[in-house]
């Protein structure tokens, strides 16, 4: 009798420990959960820690109570300028209402896919109203505000609330961006082109005036040459007057001795002269005739080279 007591009691005390285990569920502090009847909802936790249910009958759903991600692929999207662009967008949503949650998709996965169709629908809307300059400027902060916020209008439903959407990439497409490349390589080799052209003809008007002012300096500067040469000539010109007019004899000697300096030096050239000449008056005598002739010597050459 006492050995099945003693069997009789084990079996309790395990049954009692497997309903005390299935009666007691622990809710992370990243977890928020829902108590389910018979599969019906009848209890949402939110409040981490130790928690009890009603073992067999109910069961516990636990949902993630952190921000999740969803990722899209690229979409083409037709902005209001008629350009095309591929956008790459994702979006971060928190599960805000367990039961309503559960009862629209159940699971994280199927939610994803329902945000998914949201979020696409939601940036074809807000990108078509906006041009590709708002698209790629600092607007489009703007842009990404109206995206959550009209997620957010229809992600109620499923009991999440959008947390933050980003355009990750904003591009034209790989055939467009080669033509718009080749514009813009067209549009640079036109802007150079212009630039050089500036250039050429600002560096001709510079050589223009350079030679301008470099022809009137040598134009000046030959003036005043001239100018300085005449008076030169003017002073020497005098200076010979007063010489002559102090001593014409000595004057003329001294003009007859650089006469004969410069006619007489060697060379090829010849010339023939009368030994009467005025040439070789001084030859004679250094002191002249009166009236300007040279006084006759007898053997006086007839020729000289």
């Amino acid at each position: 009798m006492r050995g099945t007591a003693g069997v009789i009691v084990a079996i309790v005390a395990v049954l009692a420990i497997f309903v005390a285990a299935g009666s007691m569920f622990t809710v992370a502090q990243t977890e928020q959960a829902l108590v389910l009847q018979f599969g019906n909802p009848v209890a949402g936790v939110t409040e981490p820690g130790l928690h009890f249910k009603i073992p067999f009958i109910e069961n516990v759903v636990l949902f993630d109570k952190r921000i999740l991600n969803v990722e899209t692929p690229t979409e083409e999207v037709l902005a209001s300028d008629s350009t095309r662009v591929e956008v790459d967008s994702f979006l971060r949503y928190r599960i805000s209402d367990p039961l309503k949650f559960y009862q629209t998709v159940g699971t994280v996965e199927r939610a994803d896919s329902q945000l998914g169709f949201i979020l696409n629908s939601a940036v074809r809307r807000v990108l078509g109203d906006a041009d590709l300059t708002q698209i790629v400027s600092g607007e489009r902060e703007v842009l990404m505000g109206r995206i959550r916020d009209q997620v957010n209008q229809q992600s109620g439903k499923l009991g999440v609330v959008a947390v933050d959407v980003r355009i990750r990439r904003a591009d034209l497409p790989e055939q467009i961006s080669e033509k718009v490349f080749s514009r813009m390589q067209s549009e640079w080799a036109r802007e150079a082109a212009l630039y050089r052209a500036q250039g050429v003809e600002q560096a001709q008007k510079i050589t223009a005036t350079a030679d301008r002012d470099a022809v009137v300096l040598r134009a000046d500067a030959q003036r005043q040459a001239d100018q300085i040469r005449g008076q030169g000539d003017a002073e020497r010109n005098r200076i010979f007057a007063e010489a002559y007019g102090k001593d014409p004899d000595f004057f003329a000697f001294y003009r007859s001795m650089q006469a004969y300096e410069t006619g007489l030096k060697a060379g090829d050239t010849r010339f023939v002269l009368t030994p009467k000449s005025a040439f070789f008056r001084f030859f004679a005598t250094p002191t002249p005739a009166p009236g300007g002739q040279p006084a006759q010597t007898p053997g006086a050459p007839a020729a000289s080279r």
